[in-house]
């Protein structure tokens, strides 16, 4: 009986710990904007129909090893031969094709969805956000508001916003899942994400590619608030927030983290790393600081 103390005990603890990592919500699955309600609903159903598949096969084949299962035959049986059976070619050849329909049509549907506004609020138009990562930070840029800040991103409820993705160097990956699934940010193009907030709160964003040591560590926090709220903070950032200068827009372009910070200018006006003309903007700021060191 010892023997089994301790083994009983590791899978008690094995079991604990596997229903307490269950004890919190998903952010995936809980949505706060119409985006991730999308998203959410498709992958509810593919998991859904996959079970369903599942659970077909598993009936099946346990009703083939209990009905088919070897038994004493008189001598000289030999069993049907199926080989060339038109019924049953249909039906193997048909239901994968069914299986694959269901899955893609409903997928194909919502993709297609997701490169507009939510229809909710279509009527309304969105706030334009340039989204530029740059290692191991994040740089968004409101050119109709004339305001960018780093690891920081406000938003009003209620209202599309579409982001503008690029890259000043390494390919990443822009999520806020509470919000919606990832869009990459590439250095010299620029690929287009719509997402909403449905309420205020503050919702967690992040890397979502792996772009070196500095990866773990690059995340932001959305602010969603009411549109009189958000008015307020353009106006009063366009009143007090420092200019951002092309000096501290550089020192951004080296790889490292950096604290939250406010401008009331963009760096839209030097530089659009969408552009494959300005691919390798930080490159260079970055072999320039260090011939500099070097020179010192």
């Amino acid at each position: 009986m010892r023997k089994l103390v301790k083994p009983l005990v590791l899978l008690s603890i094995l079991i604990t710990s596997v229903f307490l990592g269950g004890c919190s919500k998903m952010t995936m699955f809980n949505p706060q904007g119409p985006v991730a309600e999308q998203q959410k609903d498709l992958i509810f159903w593919s998991i859904g129909f996959m079970l369903f598949i599942v659970a077909v096969v598993f009936i099946l084949f346990s009703i083939i090893i209990v009905r088919y299962r070897e038994r004493k035959q008189p001598e000289g049986y030999e069993p049907p031969d199926d080989h060339g059976n038109t019924f049953l070619e249909i039906i193997w050849t048909v239901i994968p094709i069914i299986i694959v329909i269901a899955l893609s049509v409903p997928t194909v549907k919502t993709i297609y969805s997701l490169e507009k506004p939510p229809k909710a609020t279509a009527h309304k138009k969105p706030l334009v956000v340039n989204v530029t990562s740059v290692d191991w930070k994040w740089i968004f840029s409101y050119p109709e508001q004339n305001i960018e800040t780093v690891n920081q991103l406000i938003i009003p409820e209620d209202r599309p916003v579409k982001f503008k993705l690029t890259s000043a160097d390494s390919m990443a990956a822009f999520w806020v899942p509470a919000l919606g699934g990832q869009e990459y940010n590439m250095a010299g193009m620029q690929t287009d994400l719509y997402l909403q907030a449905d309420h205020p709160g503050v919702y967690k964003g992040r890397n979502a590619n792996f772009n070196g040591e500095g990866f773990a560590d690059q995340k932001f926090d959305v602010k969603a608030e009411t549109q009189e709220d958000f008015d307020q903070w353009v106006k009063d950032t366009q009143k007090s927030a420092p200019k951002l200068t092309k000096k501290q827009y550089d020192q951004l372009m080296l790889a490292g983290h950096s604290k939250p910070m406010t401008f009331s200018s963009t760096h839209l006006q030097w530089v659009d790393h969408a552009k494959m003309s300005n691919s390798d903007y930080a490159e260079k700021i970055r072999e320039q600081n260090k011939q500099s060191n070097e020179a010192n």
